[in-house]
């Protein structure tokens, strides 16, 4: 029994140490009470066509949205609010299938891309809705910054090139940071939500990728 102890002591531990990571991110979107086959319930769409667009999946015990954009630019929507000051960081995993044809995300003829993901911040008295958008493109450098929408809109390029096509990948982006120094505020706003966008309006052309297990988390 005393050579027992020690071990289960440690298993015990583990499992406290586990139990505390978990709690350490709150679930935005998992897909997990979602239909399969379907448009997400709650999730919101500007047009009825984007429904057509976006799809929950699953694979084994993984749910996901997997986004089928032919010739369209709409975003799908998660109203959320949370803490940004108690959880600053924005956790999710995404898998690009196709690039959009000849996009370019600095071009506003091509701006295109497989995978964008954005925190939305509403529209106040003083101010237009902002957002952080962050994308995976195939041309633009890792680290490339732009913006849209009369500065409203600030881009950061998170990943770049098809290494990885028909992967998984995980980010994980403190955005709070991020939303400081994109709009040059001191204060933390409460985000709106999380959004995301497939899109090959631009390029004329069809652009697939996939989308997974939205966290925020404490740093």
């Amino acid at each position: 029994m005393k050579a027992i102890a020690p071990a289960l002591a440690c298993v015990l531990a583990l499992i406290a140490a586990a139990r505390a990571g978990a709690e350490e991110c709150l679930t935005i979107a998992d897909f997990a009470s979602n239909e399969i086959g379907a448009f997400p319930s709650d999730w919101r769409v500007r047009k009825d066509e984007g429904k057509n667009v976006y799809t929950v999946r699953a694979e084994s015990a993984k749910r996901y949205l997997a986004a089928e954009s032919h010739g369209l630019g709409l975003q799908a929507a998660k109203e959320r609010k949370w803490d940004l000051s108690a959880y600053p960081v924005l956790a999710w995993s995404w898998r690009p299938r196709q690039f959009p044809r000849g996009s370019d995300e600095r071009d506003s003829r091509r701006n295109d891309s497989a995978l964008a993901v954005y925190m939305l911040v509403p529209y106040s008295s003083v101010r237009g809705p902002q957002a952080l958008k962050y994308i995976w493109s195939e041309k633009m450098p890792v680290g490339t910054r732009l913006t849209s929408n009369m500065g409203l809109t600030q881009v950061r390029v998170l990943r770049s090139g098809t290494e990885g096509q028909g992967e998984w990948r995980e980010e994980r982006v403190n955005v709070l940071q991020d939303f400081k120094e994109r709009f040059e505020v001191a204060a933390a706003p409460t985000p709106a939500g999380i959004a995301v966008l497939t899109d090959a309006d631009d390029t004329k052309s069809s652009a697939s990728g996939d989308y997974a297990d939205f966290r925020v988390c404490r740093p």
